[in-house]
């Protein structure tokens, strides 16, 4: 039976002109290269730059040893334009409202003229990408705020790896003009101590009414904050805010006095309603003010660099270990050799370490 013709059939497709020459195409590839050059992302950064900002950020959180080469060197030449931020750690329980908080207070600070960048430290985003990546769809308003920058942070599964990169990304914001650093953390296990380690000012979030007030008596967070604010003090809170505000009043009374000569305060806000929040930057420039005029400002930041090179040399002797080919090899040997009884932890620990 013949085939009946069809409508349908394939013609030769018409040959598409090259749109870019030769020599236009050798331009914009030597002009990316000049972009990504080194003193580029200097002379970006330095201008206030924050797509160059972003960049040299994501080489720092880079694991590949081109790109941490890279980002050392940027380090080394931003490193004359930093140190002259106000850095603040900001932390609390989830569901404290830090996300909102952040908001108010930054929109607050960029109104008044501020520059602004958020950081985090997020020991859980290695399981869930953090809290801080939900933050930034959350703050709305500040992150489109030209005068604001929020950066979520790096995955991975140490912290402390985490912090160091969070620490080098608070260089490259002083260096692009950022007078203001919030580093936040989620308020989850070891990652105050690590936030308290980078800051100037530690400020901790609670909730009224919420069984937390106890959970605020611990000494460890208690001794580190330099100031504690009981949140959401609005509508019905209001009265519950203010006895909590009472409690932590004396609970601090029974701690001596701080180093620095400050004693810590408590305030209530409400940072849905932007209440309270001149009084918290009020009082985090007296603070300023005082440690500054007795000299700890400056003795603390020494103090947290010193800790900081000797948590980079415990990082990368760490590092170094681990990486080597014989002792992956050897590690799982000695795990085994524990499973059936073997040998033990000291004992496997001390032949691995003298390999």
């Amino acid at each position: 039976m013949d085939k009946k013709p069809s409508a349908l059939h394939e013609r030769d497709g018409i040959s598409q002109q090259k749109t870019t020459s030769p020599a236009s195409a050798e331009k914009i590839k030597t002009s990316r290269k000049k972009q990504n050059s080194v003193a580029a992302f200097v002379s970006g950064i330095l201008q206030g730059n924050i797509t160059l900002l972003s960049k040299a950020i994501t080489l720092i959180e880079s694991t590949n040893p081109k790109h941490q080469q890279k980002a050392n060197e940027i380090l080394e030449l931003c490193l004359p334009h930093a140190n002259n931020s106000i850095r603040i750690g900001i932390t609390g329980v989830p569901g404290v409202g830090k996300s909102t908080f952040i908001e108010t207070f930054g929109k607050h600070l960029t109104g008044k003229g501020k520059k602004v960048a958020v950081l985090a430290v997020d020991p859980s985003s290695s399981i869930n990408l953090g809290s801080i990546l939900g933050d930034k769809t959350r703050m709305e308003e500040l992150v489109t705020d030209e005068n604001a920058f929020i950066r979520p942070s790096p995955s991975g599964t140490s912290l402390g790896g985490v912090a160091q990169k969070t620490r080098e990304s608070i260089i490259l914001c002083e260096a692009a003009g950022f007078d203001t650093i919030i580093i936040e953390t989620v308020g989850v296990g070891q990652s105050e101590t690590v936030v308290h380690s980078m800051v100037d000012f530690f400020l901790l979030l609670k909730l009224s009414g919420a069984g937390d007030e106890l959970q605020g008596i611990k000494r460890g967070i208690i001794e580190m904050a330099d100031a504690i604010v009981i949140n959401k003090a609005d509508g019905e809170n209001i009265q519950n805010a203010k006895i909590a505000k009472v409690a932590f009043n004396r609970a601090l009374h029974l701690y001596p006095l701080k180093e620095s000569k400050w004693q810590p305060k408590v305030l209530t806000a409400s940072a849905l309603h932007n209440s309270g929040i001149q009084k918290i930057d009020a009082l985090i420039l007296d603070y300023i003010a005082l440690t500054k005029e007795n000299l700890h400002f400056n003795r603390k930041r020494n103090e947290q660099n010193k800790f900081w090179l000797l948590a980079t040399i415990d990082q990368q002797l760490k590092d170094n270990f681990y990486n080597k080919i014989k002792i992956k090899k050897a590690l799982q040997e000695e795990i085994d050799n524990l499973e059936t009884g073997k040998t033990t932890p000291f004992k496997a620990a001390k032949k691995l370490l003298e390999m």
